[in-house]
């Protein structure tokens, strides 16, 4: 059911968030949860202490399978039947997550697996509560063999199409639910403003309207437009990782940031509040720390942010093992047992533990001395209750024996290949190199040119994707779909460099740059496939951002030939290339688009499909220069009379937004309705945009607004509006936008969100035009979180 948040963040979101369900279907939801309302209060009534802590623990799948070693699992799996009966009789475990030894399963095992977990607990406990089994199914149902894998998150931005997304989310609900499995730990809602940071793919990229947007998809798909997740083809979803989890100042993953309030508020929470008024069941939490407190055990922001103000309602869940990190890690808890008592009383509901029993015995234990109220204890329990019998579990506990025929098919190929095609973004195109005419002789080189695990990166049939390999022999690396759309006589290939085989991306072997020459003097292009090797979390942390020695040595090599070079970055964040990018005719990037992305390039490099994707993020020249597109005026002095320009200029590769065509689009007429606007009224914004070119062709049209001067130092500009359209060849449309003064609001020094008369100037294309806002306005009080 769609959630009503209290405390409303007047940002451009906020007034895209109608609701989707009619008046009769509102009412039907009402009474639906005052049903299930009533039921989890009877429940609750009969269940001992021990029995509610126990709905609040969540094992990994390894702890309860037969194994010779603890925590690694016999193949083939089975359950241990006496591991079954301490976690789920003994403990009353409510939840089981992760696949066991790290690898996809067949839906039929799952099917199994599931099936006896829901059995033992309808069998063999007192009061028959279902389990709720999750997985992380980020790009794709991740742990399911045969399932349709899209591009990763920063790839599905990069398309700038909702619809696309909407679609693959939707896809990766119904083979979730196909695998037995109801909830889904995604969508990432994180920012990508830190390119070190190993979780950038991970996100939506770096704008808050883009990241809201896409995030609003990605609920609707999981959940449906009514949030029914009892359907048989929908799951419950998971927002991560509230909140600031992605800007750490070291840039690696799970170390302190520090966040201004303003700043967490403006940028990192809209994303977060939108996916919750859009009805999101649960809510992961920032693994990470907040100006020296670990948000594990925040108060301030998991109950007085998040459950109260937000009025969140769902289940908010830990990450991996955070609870014990408070003392082991984070040394904020003097021992195990003190961590949970922060951690529940900060307002966590359920403990991704993942290993043993310690978190049920310590909260028993921190309920019988007074030190956690049963209070705290029946509002977590309700909530994991809830989100229970809203999926369904009570009436069918194993999801997925339904007759799923669309699972993995082409219908859902086609939309994966059609995301990965629409996520490719063409960066530079000298002298119009492509597209490519086939028949023409090519060498295809770099470590990247013939791996599907760089295609798909990490959480693809394993965590790190190291064992991609093994079930995506069916599908074609850059290599093969070169060699099936320009014939395998006219394509050569020497890799130069290599990724050893110890499951570390970081680590390359230079096979042999002498044959890679040779081969060079043979042909007319070199496509030059660059880029990363499968990576999350805490292995995909880096001392440096720079493409890899040998890779840039590589490309050195390769340059002395003379031929025209096509770079390919198949990479999850931008690595910097600006030693190279210069001499190269072409720069393409493919993101992570998934098991498709070699045929999408292929048929973009020979001008079968014409390119639209545009960068979500803002592409680097220097270490020193990873800054974003809606900065402060100060980071571009250089263009300030009368200043120095010690290289302080605003230095990027690409800027945000950024992506070529084979077309030509023109802008014209940029027209405002109404040159001055007050808080109450909205103000309508057009532009024509032409097709001028011979081809047909897809153009994102990006609305930016500046506001020119405000009693807080402003970005330079923001993204408040785009919209993805075709054109044929000579065709013309106008694309109108929506904008009301609150869209345009930001949080002052007192954290009230405003707007403030004055001078606002719209862009687009090469366009700009100037309106003016004429009063001041205040939307809200808000207190502090940090």
């Amino acid at each position: 059911m769609k959630k009503l948040a209290i405390c409303a963040v007047y940002y451009c979101v906020s007034i895209l968030m109608t609701s989707c369900i009619s008046e009769g279907k509102t009412e039907e939801y009402k009474t639906l949860s005052t049903d299930i309302d009533r039921k989890v209060e009877a429940l609750l009534d009969q269940m001992t202490v021990q029995e509610k802590v126990g709905q609040m623990a969540q094992l990994t799948l390894d702890v309860i399978t037969k194994g010779e070693t603890k925590f690694v699992s016999d193949e083939p799996l089975f359950l241990d039947d006496s591991l079954v009966e301490k976690a789920l009789g003994k403990y009353h475990v409510g939840s089981i997550l992760n696949t066991a030894n790290n690898r996809a399963r067949s839906r039929d095992k799952w099917a199994e697996v599931i099936g006896q977990i829901q059995d033992f607990v309808k069998n063999n406990t007192r009061l028959h509560i279902p389990v709720i089994y999750g997985i992380d199914a980020i790009h794709g149902t991740t742990y399911t063999e045969g399932a349709t894998m899209f591009p990763q998150q920063i790839g599905q931005a990069a398309t700038f199409n909702r619809s696309l997304v909407l679609k693959a989310a939707a896809v990766t609900a119904y083979e979730t639910r196909a695998s037995s499995i109801p909830w889904n730990f995604s969508p990432v809602l994180d920012l990508g403003r830190d390119p070190r940071f190993p979780r950038f793919w991970e996100t939506f990229g770096e704008d808050v309207y883009l990241t809201t947007e896409m995030g609003r998809m990605v609920i609707e798909g999981y959940e449906g437009v009514n949030n029914d997740i009892s359907s048989p083809t929908k799951v419950a979803s998971c927002l991560k990782h509230f909140l600031g989890y992605s800007i750490p100042l070291s840039g690696k993953d799970r170390t302190p940031a520090y966040i201004p309030e303003i700043e967490l508020r403006e940028r990192h929470l809209p994303a977060f509040e939108a996916a919750i008024e859009a009805g999101a069941h649960s809510v992961m939490i920032n693994s990470g720390i907040i100006n020296g407190i670990p948000v594990h055990g925040n108060y301030n922001i998991l109950t007085k942010l998040l459950k109260q103000k937000l009025n969140f309602q769902g289940v908010v869940i830990t990450d991996w093992n955070d609870i014990n990190n408070l003392h082991s890690r984070d040394r904020v808890a003097s021992s195990p047992k003190e961590a949970v008592k922060m951690a529940i009383n900060a307002g966590i509901d359920m403990s991704m533990i993942p290993y043993d029993f310690e978190f049920c015995d310590y909260l028993i234990e921190l309920v019988e001395e007074g030190e956690v109220s049963l209070s705290r204890i029946d509002d977590a329990v309700k909530r994991i209750l809830t989100m229970k019998y809203q999926l369904g579990l009570f009436k069918n506990p194993i999801p997925g024996q339904e007759n799923y025929s669309e699972f993995g098919s082409k219908k859902y190929e086609n939309i994966a290949y059609q995301t990965a095609s629409e996520s490719i973004t063409l960066l530079k195109n000298k002298n119009n190199i492509l597209p490519l005419k086939k028949g023409g002789k090519i060498l295809v080189t770099g470590p990247n040119a013939n791996s599907m695990r760089a295609l798909n990166g990490a959480w693809t049939y394993s965590w790190q994707g190291e064992k991609v390999e093994e079930y995506a022999q069916e599908y074609n690396t850059i290599l093969e779909a070169i060699r099936i759309k320009n014939d395998s006589v006219n394509v050569l290939y020497e890799p130069g460099v290599a990724y050893k085989e110890n499951g570390k991306y970081w680590e390359e072997n230079v096979i042999d740059f002498d044959k890679v020459v040779e081969a060079a003097a043979k042909v007319d292009y070199i496509l030059l496939c660059l880029g990363e090797n499968s990576y999350t979390e805490k292995p995909g942390d880096l001392h440096d951002l720079e493409l890899s020695k040998h890779q840039i040595d590589l490309a050195k090599v390769l340059v002395e030939t003379g031929k025209p070079i096509i770079l390919v970055l198949n990479q999850g964040r931008p690595r910097l290339i600006q030693s190279i990018e210069f001499d190269m005719s072409g720069v393409l990037n493919l993101y992570l688009p998934g098991n498709f992305g070699g045929d999408a390039l292929a048929d973009i490099l020979f001008g079968d499909v014409n390119p639209s994707g545009k960068l979500p993020f803002t592409y680097p020249m220097f270490a020193n220069t990873l800054v974003n597109y809606d900065h402060k005026p100060s980071e571009e002095q250089d263009k300030m009379e009368g200043v120095y320009d010690y290289e302080s200029d605003f230095a990027i590769q690409y800027p945000f937004g950024h992506g070529l065509s084979y077309s030509e689009f023109e802008y014209t007429n940029l027209n405002i309705n109404k040159t001055s606007i007050s808080v109450s009224e909205e103000i309508k914004i057009s532009v024509e945009v032409k097709n001028i070119s011979s081809r047909p062709g897809k153009e994102v049209v990006q609305l930016f607004v500046s506001d020119l001067y405000a009693s807080i130092t402003p970005d330079v500009m923001r993204l408040r509006r785009f919209d993805k359209i075709e054109l044929k060849p000579g065709e013309s449309k106008i694309v109108e936008f929506q904008l009301q003064a609150r869209d345009l609001a930001f949080v002052g020094n007192d954290l009230k969100w405003r707007v403030e008369k004055g001078e606002y100037q719209a862009k687009t294309g090469n366009l700009e035009r100037e309106f003016s806002i004429s009063e001041d306005h205040e939307f809200n009080q808000v207190d502090p979180v940090l």
